[in-house]
């Protein structure tokens, strides 16, 4: 798939606030993704999946600088465009559409090679790392087009700007393949696995495979927040009855995972 089809979907999102329409745009998108799951992490402006902590180790200042140079342009100058505009994505796209050199060697970029040259950066460390990440990040933006470059910026900084949340893209799952009654085995398949690629997996084969969803050790789940309640009443309201009740204590919540041979703590 090329990335400027990814790209679509990024504007079409980010044109709308309304839930179902977003839910909806993501359900038509997701049945493309079939043998290569792992891009749904894309969708969320991520190549891993919850669980896993890696990051690009991208700072504001080595994206100017990469922004700088594959347009031709100084870091200075994009310095300045980033003050006036506020968004690093959209002066990639002012620039790279105005840019003052034009390459030597040009490609249609593809979602399969953006991920993996996204990866790669997570994946540079030591010394020199920064400058191959800022060549990587470079050769990127020298084959984007003008919406590409702005989506590429976005997800190095982890601001995507398209309002996917968790409960969106379970729903939208809910909705590519399965009927609505679905919907709560497809959030307790996420809230066990964090992995949306493996649910992605799961919804491919068939509703069947989400009775058999397990915790995996060394990976930790996704974790209940508190609801807020006015008093008893209204928490029963919330919870039903019968209901758990315990004191909550401060400090730090901590999942310990034990496979037989390593205990891990999240």
């Amino acid at each position: 798939m090329e990335y400027r089809e990814l790209v679509s979907l990024y504007e079409s999102l980010g044109k709308t606030t309304k839930k179902l329409e977003k839910t909806r745009l993501l359900a038509d998108f997701l049945p493309r993704l079939k043998g290569h799951e792992e891009h749904v992490y894309l969708l969320r402006g991520r190549v891993f999946p919850d669980y896993d902590s890696r990051e690009f180790g991208i700072s504001t200042q080595l994206v100017i600088k990469a922004i700088a140079k594959a347009s031709g342009l100084s870091s200075e100058l994009v310095n300045e465009q980033f003050k006036k505009i506020g968004d690093l994505g959209d002066v990639a796209a002012l620039v790279i559409g105005s840019k003052r050199q034009s390459p030597l060697v040009s490609r249609v970029l593809s979602v399969e090679h953006v991920f993996l040259s996204l990866c790669k950066l997570a994946e540079m460390t030591g010394g020199g790392s920064v400058e191959r990440k800022m060549v990587v990040c470079a050769e990127l933006l020298t084959s984007a087009s003008v919406a590409e470059a702005r989506y590429i910026i976005r997800t190095l900084l982890s601001d995507l700007r398209v309002g996917v949340a968790d409960a969106l893209l379970t729903d939208a799952i809910t909705l590519a393949f399965f009927e609505p009654t679905m919907a709560t085995k497809v959030q307790n398949a996420y809230d066990l696995l964090t992995d949306f690629a493996l649910v992605l997996k799961m919804a491919f084969k068939g509703a069947p495979t989400f009775e058999h969803v397990r915790l995996v050790p060394g990976r930790p789940m996704n974790v209940m927040l508190a609801v807020k309640a006015a008093d008893f009443e209204d928490a029963f309201r919330i919870c039903g009855k019968p209901a758990a009740i315990e004191h909550k204590c401060d400090g730090f919540r901590i999942i310990i995972s034990n496979d037989g041979k390593n205990v891990k703590l999240f």
